[in-house]
């Protein structure tokens, strides 16, 4: 299971999201909002132009994206800017949450005894006032037709790493068609979790772009993260019709060349948009993420090296993805998708440099007799309702299911996950130099047979997060 930023879980009444609800209804009606910072003090665009609820993009703001940051117009050359105009926007969330883990072994103690007697499971919560980690966000143009974006992200402690770092060739031999970038990027995601409107540990990802099987050793497969690569993009004039196509190192987003000697993963998008009248504007589309990666590592004194992965296995991640609008206040996201990797990743080989005591395929090396590919299917469902601009509802329910193990004799449903998130986001202003939003979420999650083992039969866990803090920029 994959464990977000806000490391643990929480369970809370119901009692005081609902009166948060009540109060958010009575702020509701409020001036407009306006846009992101660093873009809105370029063009003066209001938030609403862009964004459904920032930090999501609406249909003209994913436009906006596909075109290098550009309204193609001739304010997109920074040669026209205000000298005083720089790109730069922070972003960073101070939090009050509540987490709660159940079925956690702890060690039990008799009365005077200075070492553990016994083991026992209890549920560990704790509640507290934190932060998230700060991005540094820095994007815009270089000169019309080649844009750029940096960000510089650090965690709750400070520690920095360049989450995001490209430079893109726009409108390539004058064509929308063809677009090059190159760098670390997120991957053309059509529902993009880094712009995700959910902030807990389990609900501030898509656990369907970042699934691994119980044992399986295949870290490669990441869709949510950043990746290092080299992307092809391109739509029609109007964003309609739009595709994309990546290759990648298979090093999951991590500079130095670390993992493969020569591995490389190839990522792949196409979808069309319609018109459904006064609905709005509604996409269908289709990804596939296909590559190999190392499972064997040349040893020195029996401690692998890093960049010296070979032994290359096949892995897989296809799905199909719609985006919705019925009206004015409501959409809906829909996404599917079905996992494969290779039966040696699904015997626990694969990232031998950073996980200590990952398996190694050594010369001799055999897999276990009946050893099978893993195998799972997903859905995701997150609907909003924008009751105004300035207040939007977010729910969201996934659902992860095996359809065949690695090991023949393991249950079935071992490592299955379910979860449901709902959240609130109030955002009383957003100008061109700051905005601010009022964020409530409660978050559960239920994974089978991950728990301690109760009797012969491992346990399931149940965990659950509520947060309420102030989510800024500036």
């Amino acid at each position: 299971m994959y464990i977000g930023t806000w490391s643990r879980r929480i369970r809370v009444t119901f009692c005081f999201s609902s009166v948060a609800l009540v109060i958010l209804l009575v702020l509701g009606e409020v001036q407009p909002a306006h846009a992101l910072p660093a873009f809105a003090r370029k063009y003066g665009l209001r938030c609403s132009a862009c964004h459904e609820s920032w930090p999501m993009l609406n249909y003209f703001g994913q436009k906006f994206k596909d075109n290098g940051y550009q309204l193609m117009n001739d304010r997109d050359s920074p040669i026209w800017q205000n000298p005083s105009y720089w790109p730069a926007t922070f972003r960073i969330t101070p939090i009050w949450h509540r987490v709660s883990t159940g079925k956690v072994l702890v060690d039990a103690y008799n009365t005077g005894a200075a070492i553990p007697s016994t083991s026992a499971i209890t549920r560990v919560t704790s509640s507290g006032f934190d932060l998230s980690g700060l991005d540094f966000h820095t994007a815009g143009t270089l000169e019309k037709n080649i844009s750029f974006y940096v960000l510089p992200s650090s965690d709750n402690a400070g520690n920095f790493h360049f989450e995001t770092v490209m430079a893109r060739l726009d409108n390539v031999l004058g064509t929308p068609w063809l677009n090059i970038k190159l760098g670390k990027f997120e991957l053309d995601n059509l529902l993009s979790e880094k712009r995700i409107l959910t902030l807990t540990g389990n609900g501030g990802i898509y656990q369907l772009y970042h699934f691994i099987p119980v044992g399986d050793g295949n870290i490669f497969g990441q869709i949510g993260d950043n990746q290092l690569g080299l992307e092809l993009m391109g739509h029609s004039t109007n964003d309609r019709t739009r595709y994309s196509a990546s290759i990648l190192s298979s090093s999951d987003g991590q500079p130095g060349l670390v993992y493969g000697a020569n591995s490389y993963s190839g990522f792949f998008t196409a979808s069309q948009a319609f018109d459904v009248g006064k609905l709005g504007v509604d996409r269908i589309g289709g990804y596939a993420m296909i590559g190999d990666a190392p499972t064997q590592w040349l040893t020195s004194g029996g401690t692998p090296l890093g960049g010296t992965g070979i032994g290359n296995k096949s892995f897989h991640r296809e799905g199909v993805v719609g985006q919705f609008y019925f009206g004015e206040h409501f959409d809906l996201q829909v996404v599917t998708q079905h996992g494969w990797d290779n039966a040696w990743f699904g015997q626990g080989y694969g990232d031998a440099i950073d996980i200590p005591g990952t398996l190694n395929n050594l010369p001799g090396t055999s897999l276990p007799i009946g050893s099978r590919a893993p195998t799972w299917n997903g859905v995701l469902v997150e609907p909003h309702y924008v009751y105004s601009p300035t207040l939007i509802f977010i729910g969201r329910f996934e659902t992860i299911r095996m359809s065949q193990q690695a090991t023949p004799g393991t249950p079935l449903n071992l490592g299955d996950i379910t979860t449901y998130t709902a959240a609130v986001r109030y955002n009383p202003f957003m100008t061109s130099r700051a905005g601010f939003a009022w964020h409530n979420e409660y978050n559960w999650l239920h994974q089978d047979g991950t728990g301690p083992t109760l009797g012969l039969t491992p346990s399931n866990v149940n965990s659950s997060e509520f947060l309420t803090g102030f989510d800024f920029a500036f």
